[in-house]
């Protein structure tokens, strides 16, 4: 899964202020009413005024980070699997359960891919630990069953990951075929063709030869 998203914004969507170092903001990934997919990133202190789209696959929230002069755009642009499970998963965000699920199946997808290493569950045996392959960081996820409900409950989110069904299209009528002239046959009634003048006969489109004539 690789989407073009924007990065992080520089003003809210909300009131357009330039966010400061340190201003918490809330980030949501939705898909706005053209069916495309799009980061709003609102300042939590004017979150009331916002007016979400029809669906949001899921929200965060993060002290704002100036971009390091250093950052490659381009590649802030891509977001993958991998770098979205980190955004949700990483520590210093504010865990938001509706995000758990989206959760769960990023990271069975990215231990498939060996990505990420499960590590066993806490203590408690609440939750399951993952380890970054790279970078080695962990990340403690809510343990959970991905059961069929499991599966039903995030179709929305897996729309997002996997792309949505495909809409079936809409049988069109067979052509009706074409004679050496480019007329139409008919295949609904008999026809007559006077050749060498002898008459033939057509029946749904298949030429029949004439009776022998009594001499």
């Amino acid at each position: 899964m690789e989407l073009t998203l924007h990065p992080l914004a520089k003003t809210c969507r909300v009131s357009g202020r330039a966010f400061a170092e340190g201003d918490r903001v809330i980030s949501r990934l939705v898909r706005e009413a053209s069916g495309e997919i799009a980061r709003h990133d609102v300042l939590a202190s004017e979150d009331a005024g916002y007016a979400p789209p029809a669906f949001i696959f899921c929200t965060w929230a993060v002290p704002f980070k100036a971009r390091r002069a250093e950052e490659n755009p381009d590649r802030a642009m891509k977001l993958t699997a991998e770098n979205l499970f980190v955004t949700l998963a990483d520590p210093l965000a504010e865990p938001d359960e509706a995000n758990t699920p989206l959760l769960q199946f990023l990271a069975l997808m990215l231990e498939r891919k060996k990505i990420l290493r499960p590590r066993g569950l806490t203590t408690d045996r609440m939750r399951q630990v993952y380890e970054h392959a790279k970078t080695h960081q962990r990340y403690e996820i809510p343990a959970g069953t991905l059961d069929v409900a499991f599966f039903v409950k995030i179709q929305g989110q897996l729309d997002l990951l996997v792309g949505g069904p495909k809409r079936a299209q809409e049988p069109q009528p067979p052509a009706a075929p074409a004679n050496e002239s480019g007329a139409n046959v008919s295949t609904g009634r008999n026809e007559t063709a006077t050749s060498a003048g002898a008459e033939t006969s057509t029946t749904a489109g298949v030429p029949v030869p004439p009776a022998e004539r009594s001499e």
